[in-house]
């Protein structure tokens, strides 16, 4: 036996939590060389530590870019409670960079020991009613899927695509097929035959279930179903009682997840939920841990002999509060501090746009689609990436629409940051600004810049903050501009990620006590405003979007009104 072997010996002990028989007992686990070598059952009555022994947590769906973080820095902060891996779909930054980015990711992932499972992105762009800085095609995927650090295709949000026999999207299915990856799907709302048709070209996951109805439907075609609670979307509330009977193909995940409430939890917490909701914890830790390993086919230890040593040491199973961390043998994280370290990170970025002038921002009113005096208005939700279609009375002076900030209706902007094009303008409902405004550089899909304000003069300023540090979010409130710059693809920081969950605390902070955000995530929310492949209205650089038609609105053709009026 070698030295390093030797060095490599050592053993836990606690109350082991077999999720195979379903048992919890006294053992102590031999670990060597980074696997588990034996599990030694112990008589109950031998005492061991006040611990549980379980496989490690995994985020069965999370776009790593959405933390503001590179995957180093997500792994450092996610080791604190428990997480050992992720499934993680790059095509934030692969909308921004193209292959690059994808290429970016994967190493800077494995520059950690952390298990990053990352997947061909399936839909870049999402559509073509946007400017995004790259595009893959299915040549591309089909490259991609080749790869061994490759695991899957990304969620297909182009169900219509797939619906209607869309050829590229189909020869994307098709090479995921061929080398026997699974296909993540992204289908909201879809139910029925429909779901059924989606179903069954090869989509094998949904993480966009709103309602226990529509998570069950598709439960009953074959699907497996996501439960999300990330930081802006949160459905864990309509789907955990499914558990109960559909735990075998249930997971959970956050999809987009920011470094404030990544620095405080992760999956623990969603398993602390469950539990707390009656829910076996058997049942849990199937979902939490096995359910991802076995659906992927991850090179990751769930407590058996032989296994990689990735797990962790919980004081309870009640609140699930991570005392330990291992992966691949390796303590990497324990009561609370990270022993992960920070990797050199050369940032990557597309950006070339030029200073937005208040005057640009002005919407005449002759400008915008209008209807017995209304005009559309984007209504966002608390918790949801869903919107509605409000019909409202303007504000208009001069012959031009103002925000409407007593009635909290505040206009909206995205401008293209890959070359110069006019903005697109419109209005949102339900952001809560009293003052001032917001812009962010992080706006699903395309990631161009998309700013929220009570007036062109804070809009303009908020805006130029950004497009001058190539990427962020900022806040405005008079003289006083605050910008967390992300100069990795205007989506990540390169610094330490308690740094910029602390940075990203204090804007927040500001945009809510400050400018009056009643919103729990305002930078959040805005960055669904301009996702296009979630219903029902949105805001690309290229004007309103209807998500119901799937088609843009020119101001010359009439607009559904199939929406609420206020």
């Amino acid at each position: 036996m070698s030295n390093t072997i030797k060095q490599n010996q050592y053993t836990i002990s606690g109350q082991l939590v077999d999720v195979w028989k379903k048992e919890i007992y006294p053992a102590t686990m031999h670990i060597q060389a980074g696997r588990i070598a034996a599990i030694e059952a112990l008589p109950k009555h031998v005492s061991v530590p006040n611990q549980y022994i379980l496989p490690g947590f995994i985020d069965s769906h999370v776009h790593v870019e959405s933390s503001m973080l590179v995957p180093s820095e997500f792994a450092r902060l996610a080791v604190v409670h428990g997480t050992v891996g992720t499934i993680s779909d790059p095509h934030e930054i692969a909308n921004v960079c193209g292959m690059q980015g994808v290429e970016f990711m994967l190493n800077n992932g494995k520059a950690v020991n952390f298990s990053f499972n990352f997947g061909a992105p399936g839909c870049v762009p999402a559509t073509t009613f946007e400017t995004a800085g790259a595009a893959l095609n299915s040549a591309d995927v089909a490259a991609l899927l080749q790869r061994e650090d490759i695991k899957y295709l990304s969620e297909m949000m182009n169900f219509p695509g797939v619906l209607y026999g869309d050829e590229e999207v189909l020869k994307k299915i098709a090479a995921a097929k061929a080398v026997g990856k699974p296909v993540d799907g992204h289908a909201p709302g879809l139910m029925g035959t429909k779901a059924q048709q989606y179903i069954a070209a090869g989509i094998s996951t949904d993480h966009e279930c709103f309602t226990a109805e529509e998570a069950l439907n598709k439960l009953n075609y074959g699907m497996k179903i996501l439960i999300r609670e990330g930081s802006a979307a949160k459905n864990f509330e309509a789907l955990i009682d499914l558990m109960h009977t559909h735990y075998e193909n249930m997971m959970f995940c956050s999809d987009d997840k920011h470094p404030d409430s990544l620095a405080i939890g992760h999956i623990n917490q969603l398993c602390a939920r469950a539990v707390a909701k009656g829910i076996d914890v058997f049942k849990v830790l199937k979902a939490a841990c096995v359910n991802p390993v076995q659906h992927y086919r991850l090179n990751i230890g769930l407590l058996r002999v032989g296994d990689p040593a990735d797990c962790i040491v919980v004081n309870n199973l009640n609140d699930f509060k991570v005392k330990q961390t291992y992966i691949k043998g390796i303590l990497v994280a324990e009561d609370g501090k990270t022993f992960l370290p920070s990797v050199p990170v050369t940032p990557i970025n597309q950006f070339h746009c030029m200073p937005v002038t208040a005057e640009a921002l002005a919407i005449k009113i002759t400008e915008y689609p209008l209807q017995d005096g209304k005009i559309p208005v984007i209504a966002a939700f608390e918790g949801q990436l869903i919107t509605e279609k409000l019909w409202v009375t303007p504000k208009v002076n001069n012959n031009y629409l103002l925000s409407d900030v007593e009635n909290d209706v505040l206009k909206i902007v995205v401008i293209n940051r890959y070359h110069p094009a006019p903005v697109a303008k419109a209005f949102i409902k339900n952001v809560g600004l009293k003052k001032g405004a917001i812009a962010s550089t992080v706006a699903h899909d395309s990631h161009n810049i998309v700013a929220v304000g009570t007036d062109d003069a804070a809009l303009a300023q908020a805006i130029h903050a950004v497009i001058e540090k190539k990427g962020g979010i900022s806040a405005v409130n008079g003289n006083n501009t605050t910008i967390l710059p992300l100069p990795v693809a205007g989506l990540m920081s390169a610094e330490d990620g308690y740094t910029v969950a602390t940075a990203y605390t204090a804007i927040d902070k500001m945009v809510k006590n400050e400018l009056g955000s009643t919103l729990a995530a305002p930078f959040m929310t805005l960055s669904f405003m301009a996702l296009l492949v979630i219903p029902h209205i949105k805001l690309s650089d290229k004007g309103l979007f209807d998500g119901d038609r799937f088609q843009l609105w020119p101001i010359e053709q009439p607009i559904a009104t199939d929406s609420k009026r206020e």
